[in-house]
């Protein structure tokens, strides 16, 4: 398995403290059966750690991987708060694309709303030739609200990224309710982590797949893996049609019959 958003790069954010604690982190990972990491620290105004520096820590990371003999690849990336400047500072070599590959930006929302220069923001990075990845739609409060934000966001060509604890249910049965409808209406692109350590917020991947498979089938989970593996070679995703959200009472696993 490949995980594309997680905090396992040390003492840079609210994620890994320590070489140590990145280690356990990618001990645990192992264990779960993912091969490749991708460490994407925050960037925002309150972690600010750049595309060099992320380079050369990854790089440092690695080799203590490999020291320890483990079996699992750590890539660079960042997960990047949405702000106006944010081409800018693409162009200036201030920001990473996810695996360093040039085609996807990992992006996140405010968890309170959608800033009013989203959607022409998400519109340039396109036109720059660059695909965002929206991280953990499902916990943004505006888009559970109303979830066709999201519909006109991947509509556009933006895909989105849901987290493993959400559908697997260990945020709560809302948040798992919400992740499966997303999933029903093919606004989800692929499955990560958000991992930032080994208790609260651990990885839960292999938990979430197997939700997916039991609820959707295996071309599912097969769907996102796959995704997955494309996003890190940097190559273009097979994107499901979206389908405009109806109405939420309705099971979303209703949605799945027949298919």
């Amino acid at each position: 398995m490949i995980d594309i958003h997680s905090h396992v790069l040390p003492g840079v954010d609210d994620g890994a403290k320590s070489e140590m604690g990145s280690l356990m982190m990618l001990e645990a990972a192992a264990t779960e059966g993912i091969h490749t990491v991708v460490a994407t620290p925050h960037y925002n105004r309150n972690y600010t750690i750049q595309r060099p520096e992320v380079l050369e820590r990854v790089q440092r990371l690695q080799s203590l991987v490999d020291e320890r003999e483990l079996a699992v690849r750590v890539l660079p990336g960042q997960e990047v708060r949405v702000y106006a400047e944010l081409l800018a500072d693409v162009a200036a070599g201030k920001v990473l694309t996810v695996a360093d590959a040039g085609k996807y930006l990992l992006v996140e929302f405010p968890f309170g709303n959608i800033p009013s220069y989203a959607e022409k923001l998400l519109a340039d990075l396109k036109v720059a030739g660059m695909t965002p990845i929206i991280a953990h739609p499902e916990r943004n409060k505006e888009i559970a609200a109303n979830p066709g934000r999201l519909y006109d966001f991947v509509a556009k060509g933006a895909l989105t990224q849901l987290t493993a604890s959400s559908i697997a249910g260990f945020s709560g049965q809302k948040l798992q309710g919400l992740s499966q409808e997303l999933i029903a209406h093919h606004l989800v692109h692929t499955i990560a982590t958000d991992a930032h350590n080994n208790s609260i917020r651990s990885y839960s991947l292999k938990k979430a797949y197997e939700e997916i498979e039991k609820s959707c089938g295996e071309r599912y989970t097969q769907y996102f893996k796959e995704n997955a593996r494309l996003i890190i070679e940097g190559k273009e995703v097979v994107s499901k049609q979206p389908k405009p959200m109806g109405n939420r009472k309705k099971s979303a696993f209703s949605l799945f019959k027949g298919k």
